[in-house]
């Protein structure tokens, strides 16, 4: 799976911070940021220490993001411990001194999300799962990255969301997380507006990230034919990172989709996908 090459040097001086950049939407974010020239924190969990980094951890992302032309900074962090996540936080002001962009996209996702199982027939630890790194480590990590974009004079926070906010998709948590999420989004876009600090929910579409690239055929029930890559939204938050009316979409959740059209990007492979989906098959496994 190729990623982007470099686009432009829209984002250089820029600081921006990436969690869940391992693998997926996450890492797609990160390049697509480090692509227009910006400095790049990546956390997940995953860590490697051979040379070169092993696929599908922070160090392999970050030097992706060097290899487009942004500077990539790899930092192991479980989103599950609050210190830990302040001490990145504060390892940012240490070393940069300013915080530009903040996309919360970590979350876990539990083998059921995709099994079709009603909720009664799932283990209660889904809620922990996608509500604790999700919807929670959302809050925390903008709890944490607000001071310094005040500080600032502004910047921007993508939570990473879904059209299942307003509509059932896969799992009743799954469905409540984004919904919760979305909140977040309209919440602190309204109490930090008055300080420059936009806030947007972005819905993608179907992703083909490596996961799912990995179980395309054997899954039924979808096509992925016209599947977005895991670098398409990154494409649309460094459009919005870019943008300097950005705050006049805060509080709003927005269509990775649609914003093509507007700002006039396409997918690395020069397609443009269909968009969110609306109906999901069910009881397709870990998919």
């Amino acid at each position: 799976m190729s990623g982007p090459v470099a686009i432009d040097r829209a984002l250089e001086g820029r600081v921006a911070f990436v969690t869940g950049a391992s693998r997926g939407i996450g890492r797609g974010c990160a390049v697509g940021l480090g692509a227009r020239g910006g400095t790049v924190y990546v956390t997940a969990r995953r860590t490697s220490d051979a040379d070169p980094p092993e696929e599908g951890s922070i160090e392999a992302v970050a030097a992706e993001i060097d290899a487009v032309g942004g500077k990539g900074i790899a930092i192991a962090c479980d989103h599950r411990d609050d210190a830990a996540v302040e001490a990145v936080f504060e390892r940012v002001r240490a070393d940069e001194g300013r915080l530009d962009v903040l996309v919360n996209n970590a979350f876990i996702i539990p083998n059921e999300l995709t099994s079709g199982k009603p909720f009664w027939e799932v283990p209660i630890s889904n809620w922990d799962d996608m509500i604790d790194v999700g919807t929670r480590s959302a809050f925390v990590a903008s709890r944490f990255a607000a001071p310094m974009m005040i500080e600032g004079g502004g910047g921007l926070i993508a939570n990473i969301s879904s059209s299942g906010a307003v509509e059932y998709a896969w799992h009743v948590v799954y469905g409540v997380g984004k919904c919760a999420l979305d909140r977040i989004t309209a919440d602190t876009a309204h109490e930090l507006k008055p300080h420059g600090v936009a806030v947007v929910s972005l819905w993608p579409g179907l992703v083909l990230t490596e996961r799912n690239e990995a179980n395309a055929k054997k899954v039924r029930g979808l096509d992925f034919s016209k599947a977005e890559s895991l670098f398409f939204t990154g494409r649309a938050v460094a459009a919005l990172a870019s943008d300097e009316r950005v705050i006049e979409r805060t509080g709003q959740a927005l269509v990775s989709r649609a914003l093509a059209d507007e700002f006039g990007f396409v997918d690395v492979d020069g397609r443009l996908p269909d968009g969110p989906m609306h109906e999901r098959p069910k009881g397709i496994g870990d998919a």
